[in-house]
């Protein structure tokens, strides 16, 4: 299934593509997609309906956040390792985590604001991996069944704010906007392997990432399975699992994102992105 979220900022609606492609809503259906409608019995019962008979959403406007309520938005850093080498940095040993604030998620198309005093705003598609089951030290054996679905996360960051601000990678990465997700919520039944997925960013047309989740150092089961180990991961929270080479840091010499300027990235069945660049007023 395609899960998505469609309306005004603070107002969508959930809903669900059919198989041509239409947009059929689930208002009164389910609360919204996120919390408990991404529990495994939930997701079965939505596999279930007759999409025929839902009201048909011909002119839906803004697609918002695939994910509504995220409790837990978790970053992995580094997690290819030919990303790791254009950064300058070592391929960790275990996977590198931090937080990206909730506060941060935006539609997969709605405007990215430079922060004020931006100097070094740059781009990472990511694969974004979405709880559907309570998980507390899982194995990586059962990890997959803790997910609900996956998507398309921009991990926008701020490279100033992040390597030369203390050190708290935080800081460079959870200005408002700088968390695009969407379009649409994948369910593992229409996705059943996530390490075969390619990837792309492009910057004013010109392609700047072009990449595979195959070359991920931590696979997504290896993910749950470890970050479950530090927390408890609930329906609704995120993974951003990291990012191909090809970020503007890494271009020499590096290039990074201007007002004016747009983004379009996508993966394999998960959709694509389209986001323009202004400065943050």
């Amino acid at each position: 299934m395609k899960l998505l979220r469609y309306g005004t900022p603070g107002n969508e609606l959930p809903g669900i593509l059919d198989r041509d492609g239409n947009l059929r809503s689930l208002h009164g259906i389910v609360p919204d997609i996120g919390g408990s409608t991404l529990l495994p019995e939930s997701l079965q019962s939505l596999a279930q309906l007759d999409l025929t008979t839902l009201p048909l959403v011909e002119h839906p406007g803004r697609i918002g956040p695939c994910v509504a309520n995220v409790g837990k938005f978790i970053c992995v850093g580094l997690n290819y390792s030919d990303h790791a080498a254009e950064s300058g940095m070592a391929v960790p040993a275990e996977p590198i985590l931090f937080f990206k604030a909730t506060s941060a998620i935006i539609g997969p198309n709605d405007t990215v604001e430079l922060p004020r005093n931006s100097t070094a705003t740059d781009w990472e598609v990511e694969l974004g991996v979405v709880i559907g089951k309570p998980a507390k030290y899982v194995s990586q054996h059962n990890a997959l069944d803790h997910v609900a679905g996956y998507c398309v996360i921009n991990d926008l960051s701020e490279r100033d704010f992040q390597l030369h601000r203390g050190g708290q990678w935080m800081k460079g990465k959870s200005a408002d906007t700088f968390g695009p997700i969407g379009p649409w919520l994948v369910t593992t039944d229409e996705l059943p392997n996530p390490q075969q997925l390619n990837m792309f960013l492009e910057v004013d047309g010109h392609r700047y990432q072009n990449g595979s989740t195959a070359t991920m150092v931590f696979g997504v089961a290896h993910l749950v399975s470890y970050i479950s180990h530090f927390m408890s991961l609930q329906p609704g929270d995120i993974i951003s699992t990291g990012t191909p080479p090809g970020v503007g840091l890494g271009q020499k010499p590096p290039i990074y994102l201007q007002p004016g300027q747009s983004m379009r990235l996508g993966i394999d069945g998960l959709g694509e992105q389209r986001q323009h660049v202004v400065a943050a007023p």
